[in-house]
C-alpha cells in the first residue's frame, strides 16, 4: 500500500535523476562547444636563462614578463630544441628534433639548407583546423626565394626578414611581407613585429576565429643598441654595485674584461624587448582575448659567447658582441654548447583555467614538445608518418612529468669547431650524457660527415648535484653510463637515417 508521502518522495527522486541528467547534459555540451583556444608564442632571441627579473636578474627590468610569470608558470628546466637559432626555430614549428630535418647549424649552413616542404609545421596543422595564422619576425629558416617561406608553411600572414636584420631606425630595407618589400621601416625590430601583430589581431575578418600567432624578435641579438631612453636607465651608482653579484655561469671563457660602460646597452635592450612583449598583452586584453588564449614565452638558446679582451683584439672578431652580458645563470656553458646553459631558457605559460597562476614547474620541457602540446590543446593528431621527438608536457605545466618515450637531446653547431667542446647531449631525468662526434676527415662535406659519424666517448654528469657540469660520473656510475650510451648511440643512428644530404 502507498502511503501519501511515497509519491512524493518517488517524484522527488525523479526530479533529482532528471535534474542530474540535465546537469551533464548541459556540462558535456558546454565542454565540446567550448572554442579551441588562441596561440601565442613569443620567441626571444639570444636571451639567457638568467636575464629576466623573474629569473633572479638583480639589475634587469622586466615587469612585464615578471607579470605574466605571476599569472602562469615559470619553468625552471625549459629548453630550447637547438643550441643556435635555426636549429631551435624548425624544431618549435615541427616537434622534432634539428638534425633530422636538416638544421645541422643555422640555415644556409651547409649551403642550401633550409625549412623543406615536406616538413609538417605547427602552423599548417592549426590552419587546417581552422584558424587564422600569422608569423612578424625573423625567420631564418631558408631565404625567401627560390626556397619556402612562412607562407608556404602555413602562415596566412607574414611580415618577416630572413635573418637578423638591424637596431634602429636607421637600419636597411630588409622587411618582406607576404613576399613583397615593405621598404624602411622606421621602428626598432621588436617595436615593428609587434605593431604588426597588434595591426593584424584587430583586423582579421572573423575576430571570432582562433589564431596562431608567431613572434620572433631580434632582441637580444647582437648588434646590441637599444634607444638611449632604455640604455640610460642603467646608468647608476646602484647598477654598479649590484654587477658583482651576477652569475655569468662557469663558461669555458671567463669574463676577464671589464664590465666598463657596455652593460647599459645589454640591459637596456631586454627591457626594450619586455616593453614590447607588455604592449602585445595589452592589445590582447584590449581586445577582450585573454582568457582563451595559451600565451608561450621563450628564447632560441643561451646567451651570447661573451668576448675575451684578446678575442676583441682580433680581426675576425665582431667588436659589438662586446656588449653581450647575457647570463646562464648557475648553468654552464652559453649559445653554441650543448652544456645546459647552451639550452637551458626562460619559459614561461599563461593558460587561464588550465595553469595555476604564480606556479613554478621544474618538470623538463624542450622546444619540439611545443607542437604536440599545442595539437593536444587544440584537437589536433600530431602528425604519424614522421619521428616527432616531441611530446605533449600539459601536465609538466602543472608540475608533473610528461612521459617522454624519445630522450631530449641537444647538438653543437657542426660548422663551428668542436674539438674541444662535446657535440650531443641527453637527458634522462637528472642524468646528462655529453657525447663527441668522430672528428671530420680530410674534405669531408658538413653533410656526409653529420650522415656518418659515430660517437666516439662520453662523460656522464648528474644536474640534481652538479648544476655546473664539472664533475663527471663516468668511473662512479658505469652501469648508468653503459645504460645511456646504448640509448644515445641508438638515438643518434635514428636521427642520422633521417638527415637530409645537403649537397655542397
Amino acid at each position: 500500500m502507498t502511503t501519501p508521502s511515497q509519491p512524493q518522495n518517488l517524484l522527488r527522486r525523479t526530479t533529482r535523476r532528471i535534474g542530474l541528467a540535465a546537469i551533464l547534459t548541459i556540462m558535456v555540451s558546454a565542454l565540446y562547444a567550448k572554442k579551441p583556444p588562441n596561440v601565442i608564442i613569443f620567441l626571444a632571441d639570444d636571451l639567457g636563462y638568467g636575464d629576466l627579473g623573474c629569473y633572479g636578474h638583480p639589475i634587469i627590468q622586466t615587469p612585464h614578463l615578471d607579470r605574466l610569470a605571476k599569472e602562469g608558470v615559470r619553468l625552471t628546466d625549459c629548453h630550447s630544441a637547438g643550441t643556435v637559432c635555426s636549429p631551435s626555430r624548425a624544431s618549435l614549428l615541427t616537434g622534432r628534433t634539428p638534425y633530422r630535418s636538416g638544421f645541422y647549424s643555422i640555415a644556409g649552413q651547409p649551403r642550401g639548407s633550409h625549412l623543406k616542404k615536406e616538413e609538417i609545421t605547427l602552423a599548417t596543422l592549426l590552419k587546417d583546423k581552422g584558424y587564422d595564422t600569422c608569423f612578424v619576425g625573423k625567420w631564418h629558416l631558408g631565404k625567401f626565394e627560390g626556397q619556402p617561406d612562412p607562407g608556404d608553411h602555413g602562415f596566412d600572414h607574414w611580415f618577416a626578414t630572413e635573418v637578423n636584420a638591424f637596431d634602429g631606425p636607421e637600419s636597411p630595407e630588409k622587411f618582406v611581407r607576404n613576399g613583397k618589400k615593405v621598404g624602411e621601416t622606421k621602428e626598432w625590430y621588436c617595436d615593428a613585429i609587434v605593431e604588426e601583430a597588434i595591426d593584424w589581431m584587430s583586423k582579421r575578418p572573423d575576430p571570432n576565429k582562433p589564431f596562431f600567432l608567431l613572434v620572433c624578435a631580434h632582441e637580444p641579438h647582437t648588434p646590441i643598441h637599444p634607444p638611449e631612453s632604455y640604455s640610460k636607465r642603467y646608468e647608476t651608482k646602484q647598477v654598479e654595485d649590484l654587477e658583482a653579484t651576477i652569475d655569468y655561469g662557469q663558461v669555458h671563457r671567463p669574463l676577464d674584461r671589464p664590465i666598463g660602460e657596455n652593460k647599459k646597452y645589454y640591459y637596456g635592450t631586454v627591457t626594450q624587448l619586455d616593453d614590447a612583449f607588455g604592449r602585445l598583452m595589452k592589445s590582447v586584453d584590449d581586445q577582450g582575448k585573454r582568457d582563451n588564449s595559451l600565451v608561450i614565452f621563450t628564447s632560441d638558446n643561451g646567451p651570447e659567447t661573451p668576448v675575451t679582451v684578446e678575442e676583441s683584439n682580433n680581426e675576425w672578431e665582431d667588436p659589438i658582441r662586446d656588449r653581450c652580458f647575457g647570463t646562464p645563470g648557475p648553468w654552464h656553458g652559453m649559445k653554441r654548447y650543448v652544456l645546459e646553459g647552451g639550452h637551458r631558457v626562460p619559459g614561461i605559460v599563461r593558460w587561464p583555467g588550465t595553469v595555476e597562476p604564480a606556479s613554478i614547474s621544474s618538470e623538463l620541457v624542450n622546444g619540439t614538445d611545443w607542437l604536440p602540446t599545442v595539437c593536444e590543446m587544440a584537437g589536433i593528431p600530431v602528425p604519424t608518418d614522421r619521428t616527432i621527438d616531441g611530446v605533449n608536457i600539459v601536465s609538466a605545466l602543472k608540475g608533473k612529468a610528461a612521459d617522454r618515450p624519445i630522450p631530449a637531446c641537444w647538438m653543437y653547431p657542426a660548422n663551428y669547431d668542436s674539438r674541444y667542446l662535446p657535440n650531443m647531449a641527453m637527458r634522462e631525468g637528472d642524468q646528462v650524457l655529453i657525447g663527441w662526434f668522430e672528428p671530420k676527415k680530410t674534405n669531408q662535406g658538413t653533410s656526409e660527415w653529420i650522415r656518418s659519424t659515430p660517437l666516439e666517448r662520453f662523460s656522464l654528469y648528474d644536474l640534481s648535484v652538479d648544476r655546473s657540469q664539472a664533475y663527471e660520473l663516468t668511473e662512479k656510475r658505469p652501469k648508468e653510463l653503459e645504460q645511456m650510451k646504448v640509448k644515445m648511440k641508438a638515438l643518434w643512428s635514428d636521427i642520422q637515417k633521417e638527415a637530409p644530404d645537403w649537397k655542397q
